[in-house]
């Protein structure tokens, strides 16, 4: 299990920039992800600003849990504590599977300590799959470079600068932004991919 804070700009691209981005850059790790996302029907983690996935990978797997941050240390990107517990790849399949169980682990602990009742109609809702590029990008900063499919095949790219130094996400994002000509405008920047998985939902 892991906790931690995590602080990330997050874009989406056009096709173009986003293998523009991909071919210029040292690759670290190009790996494959199935995520599967849970919620209440009424939504109430949404409501919450709460998102619920399992992630699978092609030999390991883990359920992650997004929560808002009680005390954000900066106000310029998004913010929020993330709560891994680990699974294995067989573990992951049998609960997707299933798509309503109830959660175990840490999660299953926090879920447990606000949501005790409600916590019994979480179910699986959507999906998407993500090739993810990780890359060694400006001032060595990390890169993570998404192409994701949702269930109606729709497909869309995203740039994410994850690091615990807000002031070289800004530094970095200027960067890219100046040598691929885009920018962040408020219908590009810090979406949802659960939002996105749901709207294109067949």
């Amino acid at each position: 299990m892991s906790k931690n804070r995590e602080i990330e700009a997050k874009t989406l691209l056009t096709k173009n920039i986003y293998e523009k981005i991909t071919h210029s850059f040292p690759v670290k790790q190009d790996f494959v992800q199935e995520n599967y996302y849970f919620d209440t029907p009424n939504s109430l983690l949404k409501k919450h600003q709460i998102s619920l996935r399992i992630r699978i990978y092609a030999d390991h797997a883990e359920q992650t849990m997004k929560v808002p941050d009680p005390n954000p240390v900066q106000k310029n990107f998004h913010e929020v504590i993330e709560i891994n517990d680990n699974l294995t790849h067989a573990e992951a399949k049998k609960l997707v599977a299933q798509k309503h169980f109830t959660f175990q682990g840490n999660i299953g602990h926090y879920l447990n300590e606000h949501f005790k009742q409600e916590q019994k109609d979480l179910a699986l809702f959507t999906w998407s799959k993500t090739r993810r590029i990780l890359m060694n990008g400006p001032k060595n900063a990390e890169l993570t470079l998404d192409a994701t499919s949702y269930p109606d095949v729709y497909q869309d790219f995203e740039l994410e600068i994850e690091n615990t130094n807000p002031k070289l996400i800004g530094q970095v994002q200027q960067v890219l932004e100046y040598d691929y000509d885009f920018s962040q405008t408020s219908t590009n920047t810090n979406q949802s991919k659960i939002a996105r998985a749901s709207a294109h939902r067949k």
